[in-house]
This record gives structure tokens, C-alpha cells and sequence, in this order.
């Protein structure tokens, strides 16, 4: 009787699948909404599988990949040549995916009379040539600048994107996400900072037109906004196990669905 308990015991056993832990690390414009959205979706399909979401910024993510702390690197921008030499000294691939296509929205104070600016006032103001509303079109105050740290992919971005590599004003303030961004401008008038796409509906908060374009799905999507990125996974390789899975959930036509009603375009 008693061995035949410890074989039953044994079967049960052998019927529970482990559980599968998922560690995905990274950007904050993808960890901070989408990509919880997305795991909470592929665990209601897959109990069994957990997952480990930390959203500190792309370099920590590409980071992760080197050193082999995660399965997935969620990162704003593309591996810097740099990053590539050290992965490859170190025997790992370090092989992008796109996710979703982004816009860098300009934000400012919801009553901030400015509608519109032109891409070099945009450096002009991020890089602390112009100091002050009135020289803009705006009504006379002081501006406060908010970007990202310099963990942030976003933060490299749009010194790229928007700025011709110069250098942050030393008055800016670095932030650690997208929606602590959106909240400051929300207080303060004289803000101005940029988000993703994902976080252009935050409280307080308006989105001016850069060159006549707002950043919406369809200015993205067609190239038409100045500011527009796409955003990846990195893997070491292919993926594989869960890993391959969950990347394959996000490409496919449920996980698009969820980026759209996030606030992302999805990729064609």
C-alpha cells in the first residue's frame, strides 16, 4: 500500500507543470504600461508562468542581456556600438525586435498658450539657449525643463532626434519615468518636458506640434513626425523557451491590439 501511495504521488507530481519565471528588464517607456499589460494577458492563457518586469531605463535593460540577468531587454533606442563590442567579448547576441513604433511628445503645462514649435526652438529650449517663454511666442516666465536620466533611452533619443547630440540645459531636471514627467509639467506652468505616446493623455498636460506635426499613431506611422522611434526587445540570440513565446504573443494580433490601446503603433 505504501508504495503504491508513493507512485501515485510520483504521478501527480509529474502532471504539475513547473512553474516558468520570466525576467524582463529595462525601459521604462515599455515597462512602466505595455509591457505589464501584455504579461497579464499571457498569464491568464499560462498560469504556470511569472514574471519579473523591472522598468529602470533601456541601458539597464541591453545591460541585463550582457550579463545574463534576464531573458528579455526592453529598451526605447537601439544598442549602442559600445554595448554590441561587450556583449560580443562576453559571447552573447544581442538580437533586436521591434515591438511597437513610439512618438516623443513635447508636453507643456495644459494652459501654456504655446501650441506649436519649430524644431530648433525645441533644441534651443532643451539645450538652455532660450531661457525664457516670451522668447517663443509664449507669456513671460522662466522655463523648467524635465527630460529623463541618462539610463533612459528616451534620454539618448532625443538628444539624437531633437537635439543634434547637444548637450541637456544644466537647469533641466532629470526624471525617472514618462508619468513622472507628465506630473511635474502638470504642476507647473512654465514645464515643458516629452513622453511617449503612451502617456500623452497624463492630467495637466498638453502636446505641442513640432514642424506642424502632432505625435499621434498616424504621424508616426506614416514618418510624418519628426520625433517618432520604434522600440525593441533584445534577446540574447533567438529566443527561446518562454521567452520565444512571449515575444511571439506581443507580434501577434492580440498582443498589437493591446499596444494600440495603450497608446502605441503597432508594427505592420
Amino acid at each position: 500500500m505504501k508504495t503504491k501511495l508513493l507512485i501515485l504521488l510520483a504521478l501527480g507530481a509529474a502532471t504539475i507543470a513547473p512553474a516558468q519565471n520570466l525576467v524582463i528588464k529595462g525601459s521604462d517607456t515599455l515597462g512602466a504600461k505595455l509591457v505589464p499589460q501584455l504579461a497579464e494577458e499571457y498569464k491568464a492563457k499560462h498560469p504556470g508562468v511569472s514574471f519579473e518586469i523591472a522598468a529602470e531605463g533601456s541601458t539597464t535593460g541591453i545591460a541585463a542581456i550582457i550579463d545574463g540577468t534576464a531573458q528579455i531587454g526592453m529598451s526605447s533606442r537601439r544598442a549602442k556600438s559600445t554595448e554590441t563590442s561587450l556583449a560580443t567579448a562576453k559571447g552573447v547576441t544581442l538580437k533586436p525586435t521591434i515591438v511597437a513604433h513610439d512618438g516623443i511628445g513635447i508636453i507643456v503645462h495644459a494652459n501654456n498658450p504655446i501650441t506649436k514649435l519649430s524644431k530648433r526652438q525645441v533644441e534651443q529650449i532643451f539645450a538652455g539657449d532660450v531661457t525664457d517663454w516670451s522668447a517663443v511666442g509664449g507669456k513671460a516666465g522662466k522655463i523648467s525643463i524635465y527630460t529623463r536620466n541618462t539610463s533612459s533611452g528616451t534620454y539618448s533619443d532625443f538628444k539624437q532626434l531633437a537635439m543634434n547630440n547637444r548637450d541637456y540645459a544644466r537647469s533641466s531636471q532629470k526624471m525617472a519615468g514618462n508619468e513622472q514627467i507628465a506630473a511635474e509639467v502638470g504642476k507647473n506652468p512654465n514645464g515643458i518636458g516629452y513622453v511617449g505616446l503612451a502617456y500623452l493623455q497624463a492630467s495637466g498636460i498638453k502636446a505641442v506640434a513640432i514642424d506642424g506635426r502632432l505625435p499621434t499613431k498616424e504621424t508616426v506611422l506614416k514618418h510624418l513626425y519628426p520625433l517618432a522611434r520604434p522600440t525593441f526587445y533584445y534577446t540574447n540570440g533567438e529566443p527561446t523557451g518562454e521567452a520565444a513565446k512571449f515575444v511571439e504573443f506581443t507580434l501577434s494580433p492580440e498582443g498589437k491590439r493591446i499596444a494600440e490601446k495603450v497608446g502605441f503603433v503597432a508594427p505592420e
